[in-house]
């Protein structure tokens, strides 16, 4: 039985020792705060009911009676606190009952968690503790105890407070050897008591409370007369758990305020220099519950009604259909006063503004020129038009393309190459459209029949309509690097004549350029070429 309580004890004070460590370790790493007291003292009445029970004084060693210790009403306690912050605090306690002869004294350290509000503050505590009991006829033993409960104060003044109650659970192990044989439970008693206790507790230490205050500001400082303003406060170190509330009060112009915020309405006021004025209350605390703040600004007379004036531009300035076209005002007003820029509108297509910038869609839009207005106003209502105009212009030809003009058949079949007289006419007018159009160019595509066995002979229908215009008896002399030659699938016995006007591109798909280099020009009468055997006569 003993070496269970042994165990029991072993156990309940590691886990107070863990606890302990714990909670100052946690409470040492908050910040220190200036709203707590850095120390406090309790003092008052304790009663306690030792909940323990004991060998019989003056009995039997071997057989010995269970005495139990009745209560003690009469008493007191005291702790004192060291507060790390707002709840956590090292607590040194002390407590003292007696009655009937007996007494019980506990000396005793452990963390304390406390929880302030306005109205009280509600604490626990536990502690590892020293445990003296006498009781009469027996000898007065130490034990060693804890202490766990807890309790609630009610503030009286910052320095002062009514500990209203408090309720611990009080453990303890005794040793009565001396009266009781070993194995007996009376040997080694466990006391499992409660003690209640009352009084005031006294508060000391930290900083003193940070008085509240109030910042003020107010947008814009400089108005004239009849433009709004507004003004703003922002209060500071008050209990953030209370709602305060606010008031506004100014000499220029009507004050209206709610809450942070007040409107100052400069209707009718006389230009000149004044102040607004906000007001903090707390109404739940009793002292430093209080800040104002103020914020002076200007009123100044209306200047002469000049109305705004505006300049638009269109950019770019001329478009083509289908392009946007971006619009921008420039306003300004020669009092000074704000102005603003509305009512876009546009002869021809669609426009669309947003502050000073507009953009015209021309899709569909025929060619001709587009007037874009706006209209500026000022905070007073005056107005001015802004115009401006964009160019739709007429869309651009269509790009230039190459074109077949003409053809040339080469119905000879002895000398299928040849440019006949058919074709030399057919040639004098390519070569005239040549003459007339310096900067063309000419694409001879020259074909031929699949049943035509001669070789080349596409390339070289192409390359005598070349010769014919640059070195032929019409003397047309079209300079050569005008023209181009290739042959084609067309798969008949022509050459087609492709005038390429300048920036256009010939589409060569399905032809091939001819090496001019290789395939030559085929006179008209070329010379007879002599017989092999003749030759080898002649040898």
């Amino acid at each position: 039985m003993s070496v269970r309580y042994r165990f029991s004890e072993g156990r309940v004070m590691i886990g107070l020792s863990v606890v302990l460590a714990v909670s100052l370790l946690a409470g040492s790493a908050f910040a220190q705060s200036d709203a707590n007291p850095k120390w406090d003292l309790f003092v008052g009445y304790q009663w306690l009911h030792p909940g323990g029970t004991v060998p019989t004084p003056f009995g039997d060693y071997n057989n010995p009676t269970p005495f139990k210790i009745p209560d003690m009403s009469k008493g007191f306690g005291s702790a004192l606190t060291y507060n790390f912050d707002p709840h956590w605090g090292a607590e040194f306690d002390f407590g003292h009952s007696w009655g009937d002869g007996n007494y019980e004294l506990t000396g005793s350290l452990g963390p304390r968690f406390m929880w302030r509000t306005d109205a009280a503050n509600y604490f626990l505590h536990a502690m590892v503790s020293l445990n003296r009991v006498n009781v009469s006829g027996l000898n007065a033993g130490n034990g060693i105890g804890a202490i766990i409960g807890g309790g609630m104060d009610l503030p009286i003044k910052k320095w002062l407070s009514f500990r209203l109650f408090e309720a611990d659970y009080v453990w303890a192990r005794h040793n009565y050897h001396d009266f009781a044989t070993g194995n007996s439970d009376l040997a080694r008693p466990t006391f499992e008591g409660v003690r209640l206790r009352t009084g005031v507790v006294f508060n000391w230490g930290g900083a003193p409370a940070v008085a509240p205050t109030a910042s003020c500001s107010i947008q814009p400082s400089e108005v004239m007369v009849g433009e709004p303003l507004t003004a703003t406060v922002t209060a500071s170190n008050f209990n953030p758990k209370h709602t305060v509330t606010y008031s506004w009060s100014g000499n220029g112009g009507q004050v209206t305020g709610k809450d942070t915020t007040a409107q100052i309405d400069t209707t009718n006021a006389a230009p000149g220099s004044y102040t607004v004025t906000a007001h903090v209350t707390d109404p739940k605390a009793k002292n430093n519950n209080e800040a104002s703040c103020s914020a002076t600004y200007t009123i100044k007379p209306l200047p002469p009604k000049n109305p705004p004036t505006i300049t638009c531009t269109a950019s770019p300035a001329s478009v083509q259909a289908g392009a946007t076209v971006t619009v921008t005002c420039n306003t300004n007003s020669p009092d000074g006063v704000p102005v603003t820029l509305s009512n876009w509108t546009a002869s021809a297509g669609t426009i669309s503004g947003s502050g000073n910038t507009a953009t015209l869609a021309t899709d569909g839009v025929q060619p001709g020129t587009i007037t874009v207005n706006a209209t500026a106003t000022d905070s007073r209502g005056l107005t001015a038009q802004g115009t401006t105009q964009a160019t739709v212009e007429n869309p651009p030809p269509p790009p230039p393309k190459a074109a077949k003009l003409s053809q040339c058949d080469f119905p000879n079949e002895k000398k299928p190459w040849r440019v006949d007289n058919t074709c030399k006419a057919v040639l004098d007018d390519v070569a005239k459209n040549l003459q007339q159009n310096p900067d063309s160019k000419l694409v001879i595509v020259g074909n031929a029949d699949p049943k035509e066995k001669r070789k080349n002979l596409a390339g070289e229908r192409s390359v005598d309509s070349k010769f014919y215009l640059t070195e032929g008896e019409a003397q047309q002399h079209i300079d050569p690097s005008r023209i181009e030659v290739r042959t084609g699938s067309g798969g008949t016995k022509t050459a087609e004549y492709w005038i390429v006007p300048s920036g256009a591109t010939f589409d060569s798909t399905g032809t091939e350029s001819v090496d001019e280099s290789k395939v030559k020009a085929v006179p008209d009468h070329p010379k007879p070429v002599a017989k092999k055997k003749a030759a080898k006569k002649a040898q």
